[in-house]
């Protein structure tokens, strides 16, 4: 129990910052912007380092089932964090685009930026780096049907009819991405997994002294023993539970950054989408470092199917719940990109069409995802 503790330092750290920020958080409040302002950077480093663990035990769930069922699970823990975020920061929020802004920043840093830095960095290292393009163009056409469906045709809804058009987008996510995980797990999960050579495969077929291959003499499956077995299944439990637990402990640890945050940014001409990359950025933290992780041990499918299903999962998953809660309130989101936005997304899909088409990447397209993250950065300095 006690090394168990230990480990979980982080997110016993986030725990203590929850409990003082609900006994303080009037106090330093009323002590102005900059003590607020203070309060909610400190939230956000904590919020990242709690992030940090349910991401390392969601990997330790992913190694247990192996791809694509691994970067499914990383994912979809970043996405319910991102979720439950946004959903909290909405309550306090009179930002009618923070919805729109936080998706398209989470698209930005997903595709861009791990893929531009984890490209860049893996081809430095490793040359052409290969992986299976069946997963990088099944990706690019959802995604580029789900944010076409929900971020670019609402531009052309009458606002009478908004209602009508934001169901039949629940409706649409849930149908594209129920046939998406029925390919992701069944008939098609090839398309999301590659078989890398080790060199422990090209001495499996040497032959031993006795004549036979060690391949052959292992073809035999052998059972685990039960206390192997019962010691993954205890391991697995801890995990989950230690993501349930985080995942809470970062929704009440958002809510009183949102209020920080909204009392420090009053009034200083911060730019209006700084609070959807700040969501983004949170829920992308753990997603970064496995991807640059895998990208330097040479293993470029774990990078796609991170970046690309991490941006699908955001578009296809917070539109429905977004929507639905929009529904229920009466008050829409505005879901339409701007022209800046729109933009950049379609040059974003259109370099990671022609990038991520031949099986393999290299420093040069990693550069290109990349130079597209920081023009990112800059239009949002910009206020665009």
């Amino acid at each position: 129990m006690m090394s168990l503790l230990k480990q979980e330092s982080f997110l016993l750290l986030a725990l203590a910052f929850a409990i003082l920020s609900f006994l303080f958080e009037h106090t330093l409040l009323e002590q102005g912007q900059f003590v607020s302002t203070i309060a909610a950077c400190a939230l956000i480093v904590v919020i990242v380092m709690a992030s940090t663990r349910v991401a390392h035990h969601a990997e330790i769930l992913a190694h247990k089932v192996g791809d694509p069922y691994g970067t499914m699970i990383l994912t979809l823990s970043a996405v319910a964090v991102e979720v439950l975020i946004l959903a909290i920061m909405m309550g306090s929020s009179s930002s009618p685009t923070l919805v729109r802004d936080t998706i398209y920043s989470a698209v930005m840093l997903d595709i861009n930026g791990i893929i531009g830095l984890a490209a860049l960095l893996g081809g430095l290292r490793h040359g052409e780096q290969p992986y299976n393009d069946d997963s990088s163009r099944t990706y690019s056409a959802m995604i580029l049907t789900a944010m076409g469906i929900s971020m670019i045709v609402p531009e052309f809804i009458p606002e009478a009819k908004w209602h009508y058009y934001s169901a039949f987008t629940i409706f649409a996510m849930i149908a594209l991405y129920a046939l998406f995980l029925k390919m992701q797990v069944g008939t098609h999960s090839y398309f999301f997994s590659y078989s890398y050579r080790s060199q422990a495969a090209a001495t499996a077929t040497a032959p031993t002294a006795s004549g036979s291959s060690p391949s052959a003499a292992s073809e035999k499956p052998q059972s685990k023993p039960a206390a192997q077995t019962e010691a993954e299944d205890e391991s697995a439990t801890v995990s989950i539970a230690i993501i349930l637990i985080g995942v809470l402990i970062i929704g009440f640890l958002a809510e009183f950054m949102s209020a920080f945050l909204n009392e420090g940014l009053e009034g200083t001409g911060a730019p209006p989408a700084l609070m959807a990359v700040i969501v983004a950025s949170i829920s992308a933290a753990p997603e970064i470092l496995t991807a640059l992780r895998a990208a330097l041990k040479n293993r470029m499918q774990s990078v796609v199917n991170i970046a690309m299903g991490a941006s699908l999962s955001t578009v296809i998953l917070t539109v429905p719940v977004m929507e639905a809660i929009a529904l229920y309130t009466g008050q829409p989101f505005i879901m339409a990109m701007t022209p800046v936005q729109t933009v950049m997304v379609a040059i974003t899909l259109i370099v990671a069409a022609i990038n991520l088409n031949d099986g393999q990447t290299n420093a040069i397209e990693g550069m290109t995802h990349f130079v597209l993250f920081a023009t990112f950065v800059m239009l949002t300095v910009l206020g665009l």
